[in-house]
């Protein structure tokens, strides 16, 4: 995943924990030689950062023999250089957002072109709700590469009769993003021969969809490990809440209008559920950093 907050470490874990800054260091030397020894005598240069710890991920993976790899793209999809793997188990594409407009393109539709570039043939792929020309970009995309897409239900479908799914991540618009993790999370274990967890039915082209552009995946009453895996996933920096004595951060890495939109939401309701000094003084602060082409203004003003 990138980007990492304090440590390049972070990009490449097993089993959640960052590698080792031994394993790090044997890897990165034993990529950097082998690419050294064997580079084009012509074009005598090496892969630029992201791409040379996209090649040492994939490594560190193939010689630490992990059961299964989750890759994030690093910008868009369709170019990313994590996009080399040809047969996945399964591809996910979560709520979409205007950003890097100057690569990917300045509307939704060019966006979702390039995260539908990471559909592969036979695979399938899901989606959560996006806004209707975005998904039937998708939904074509999908199509062009003979790619099964689904859209993911609504967490709410997961809970129905049952307990409310708890979330150690903070925020309504992370409920979407845990039913696509659920998605994914059954597609893996159906194809470790795992059953009961509701067949996904492959829809025939000219099919009515009842007025959606992508079937609906079935929801399915999520194992033990999955409510659990729900209720302890941290990561830091995103509506993260950090009490240092008399000071409280508030920590997101939002960086697009939506994402923004989130977080104020997110920022409201955890301000008003901390304890207020008993003498009623309060001080807010907002520390706000973006950069590249973002339009700061735009996200000031949500902010305001």
């Amino acid at each position: 995943s990138s980007p990492h907050l304090v440590q390049v470490r972070e990009r490449i874990r097993i089993n959640g924990q960052p590698i080792s800054k031994e394993l790090f260091s044997k890897y990165f030397w034993l990529v950097y030689n082998r690419l050294e020894e064997t580079k084009d005598p012509v074009h005598a240069s090496m892969p630029a950062y992201f791409r040379f710890l996209t090649i040492m991920a994939f490594h560190v993976f193939l010689q630490e023999k992990v059961d299964l790899a989750v890759v994030e793209v690093g910008i868009g999809g369709a170019y990313d250089c994590t996009n080399i793997i040809r047969a996945p188990v399964v591809c996910g594409v979560s709520s979409l957002g205007i950003d890097h407009t100057s690569i990917l393109g300045d509307t939704m539709e060019k966006i979702a072109w390039q995260k539908g570039g990471i559909f592969k043939p036979g695979v399938p792929a899901f989606t959560v709700v996006q806004p209707e020309q975005p998904l039937e970009v998708l939904r074509d995309r999908a199509q062009e590469r003979e790619c099964l897409l689904y859209l993911c239900p609504e967490l709410d479908a997961f809970e129905e009769g049952r307990r409310v799914l708890e979330l150690g991540l903070a925020g309504t618009h992370q409920r979407s993003n845990a039913a696509l993790a659920l998605q994914l999370a059954r597609t893996w274990l159906q194809r470790r021969g795992c059953r009961g967890l509701g067949e996904l039915k492959e829809v025939l082209p000219g099919t009515e969809l009842a007025g959606r552009p992508v079937p609906l995946a079935p929801a399915f009453r999520p194992t033990d490990a999955m409510i659990q895996g729900l209720r302890d996933t941290e990561w830091l920096g995103r509506t993260q809440v950090l009490p240092r004595g008399p000071v409280t951060w508030y920590l997101d890495g939002a960086h697009t209008t939506s994402s923004v939109q989130a977080c104020v939401r997110w920022f409201r309701q955890a301000a008003l559920n901390q304890d207020k000094p008993h003498d009623g003084s309060e001080v807010r602060v907002l520390l706000f950093n973006a950069t590249g082409d973002r339009d700061m203004a735009a996200l000031l003003k949500l902010l305001l």
